[in-house]
């Protein structure tokens, strides 16, 4: 249980301490975010916290420093931590809000926590189609509302009625879809907003059918990503009409390397940690395949892959 644990800042003559407000789940300084972020890289957050519930995480929310900013991290497998760690608040949900629940009208309602696959599974036992996509989607509901995650020719937004979230002020919100404002792998959610609940929607369908569906989802995936390796998922977002790795297998940068780390030779966009590569180490061989696709064809690729904290 946390008990308001203090955070420093020193001066050059003084050093000023702010008082975290209390958990009842749990406050971890200097909390190591590598031990669980995909790419097995990075630095720790100043502080981790772990909440129990929705209550607890909104007063924690509403009685923490307005100046102090706020992370929210599911699995982390859409993010590079950066060496120097992450300043103020990481927030990660427990698995007590990784729910998912079946309701009427081919509903599904899903926790923050709750995996992709784990709301696919929800809804194909349910007999709901229209969800399947979310078995190839490796990250949290919360993840995937907030940067608006899709797979195979769909996207959350598709079938996201509304999210519940608690605002970096503390308050508990409902958000519909259109206030959410998506766009591709984007949407309008404040920063250090976690969404702690999604209500999405599919529509009727034969258990057998959907599962057959999940199924070649996850054989296709197996077959043409690195879901065994120390990855970070799609690096780059698809440019309007064009595909991320075609221009950048195009440029040359198939098995690229930097350090430890690896441009896959299985799926152009996804950058590997070979076993000790550094966040720094895969940040800037992203930026070579930035660099030689823009040489290359003259397309400047957008990061998809969120790079947070401070360089070492």
């Amino acid at each position: 249980m946390g008990g308001g644990p203090g955070r420093c800042d020193r001066g050059e003559a003084v050093t000023v301490c702010y008082a975290l407000p209390p958990v009842r789940g749990t406050a971890t300084h200097e909390g190591s975010l590598a031990d669980f972020i995909w790419f097995r890289t990075g630095g720790p957050a100043e502080w981790l916290v772990r909440p129990e519930d929705v209550n607890d995480l909104a007063a924690f929310m509403a009685g923490l420093d307005q100046s102090t900013p706020v992370l929210p991290v599911g699995v982390g497998s859409n993010l590079i931590v950066r060496d120097g760690g992450v300043p103020g608040v990481v927030v990660r949900l427990p698995k007590a809000m990784a729910k998912v629940s079946v309701e009427p009208a081919n509903r599904v309602r899903a926790g923050g926590a709750a995996m992709g696959i784990s709301v696919a599974s929800g809804a194909r036992d349910a007999g709901i189609a229209g969800l399947e996509f979310l078995r190839g989607i490796p990250g949290t509901v919360g993840g995937a509302v907030r940067m608006n995650a899709g797979a195979y020719g769909r996207d959350t937004s598709d079938i996201l009625i509304e999210a519940t979230i608690v605002t970096r002020g503390g308050s508990v919100e409902i958000w519909s879809a259109a206030k959410l404002g998506y766009t591709y792998r984007h949407s309008d959610l404040p920063a250090g907003a976690v969404v702690v609940e999604a209500l999405f929607e599919g529509i009727p369908g034969d258990s057998k059918v959907i599962g057959a569906e999940m199924d070649r989802i996850a054989a296709e995936r197996e077959a043409s990503q690195p879901l065994r390796s120390r990855t970070g998922g799609s690096t780059f977002k698809n440019p309007e009409g064009l595909k991320a790795w075609a221009l950048i297998d195009a440029a040359g940068c198939r098995g690229l390397t930097r350090g430890e780390a690896q441009v896959s030779e299985k799926h152009c966009n996804f950058l590997l940690n070979l076993g000790s590569a550094t966040s720094a180490d895969i940040e800037a061989l992203g930026e070579e395949v930035r660099d030689r696709v823009k040489a290359h064809s003259g397309v400047v690729l957008e990061w998809e892959i969120q790079r947070v904290g401070v360089v070492k």
